[in-house]
């Protein structure tokens, strides 16, 4: 049995001995100095589009910080702008209501009513007017910032 074994384990030898040949020289084998340098060209060219990309990415997200920092500061003067018409609106009511009660005859009544209304026709065209002013304004500084913003980003990146 132990000839048989040796006899099929050299036949197995003998039929791959052309695969071990080659297995070994193949770890022996040298790669060319120009296929090293087209793979040392090539990751140096892949880590420096990772950086750039890394810093395109950054400056996107500083992009996004001002505009929502933007956006935040407007939103609270928007609001408090919103609140303080509501005050006034509120003082205009109370100080009409005053001047309708000191009223002596129903023809003075009448005229301080119409008073109250042409004024506060008055404000709200002025808020009107002061509200397009605003958001015009806004929306033109919104898009310079974005503009501004995304010249940033995309100059570098280019």
């Amino acid at each position: 049995m132990t000839t048989e074994t040796n006899s099929v384990l050299n036949t197995v030898k003998e039929a791959f001995a052309p695969v071990t040949e080659a297995f070994t020289k193949l770890q022996n084998l040298e790669v060319p100095e120009a296929a090293r340098e087209f793979v040392k060209k090539q990751a140096e060219t892949a880590k420096v589009r990772a950086a750039d990309m890394h810093a395109g990415s950054e400056k996107v997200t500083a992009a996004i910080e001002t505009a929502v920092a933007g956006s935040v500061t407007e939103a609270a003067k928007i609001s408090r702008n919103i609140q303080q018409a509501f005050y006034q609106d509120a003082e205009a009511f109370f100080a009409g209501i005053d001047k309708l009660a000191s009223a002596k005859s129903l023809s003075e009544a009448a005229q301080i009513q119409s008073d109250m209304v042409r004024a506060r026709g008055e404000v709200l065209v002025s808020r009107a007017k002061a509200t397009t002013e605003y958001l015009g304004k806004l929306v033109a500084d919104g898009a310079k910032t974005a503009q501004d913003n995304f010249s940033k980003v995309y100059s570098k990146t280019a």
